[in-house]
């Protein structure tokens, strides 16, 4: 339960990351094509000032297609 709850802030602090970033509203889909390569490469990162979304594309090389075209869709 607390990991859920846990997960959801982090990923609601990642649409504020990326809606910062692109002034845009990312959709639960664009924000679930991440949840695995959030948890593999960026769960330590504390969200909040777009650093969940520089971590994933520190790591773009390593994504997945759908989670690369999220990152990608948000630095336009």
């Amino acid at each position: 339960m607390i990991r859920t709850v846990t997960f959801a802030l982090a990923f609601g602090a990642l649409a504020f990351s990326f809606t910062a970033a692109n002034a845009q509203d990312f959709t639960a889909g664009q924000r679930a094509a991440c949840k695995g390569d959030y948890d593999q490469f960026c769960k330590g990162t504390m969200p909040g000032g777009g650093r969940v979304l520089a971590c994933l594309a520190k790591n773009t090389d390593k994504l997945s297609a759908a989670c690369k075209k999220v990152v990608a869709d948000a630095k336009k």
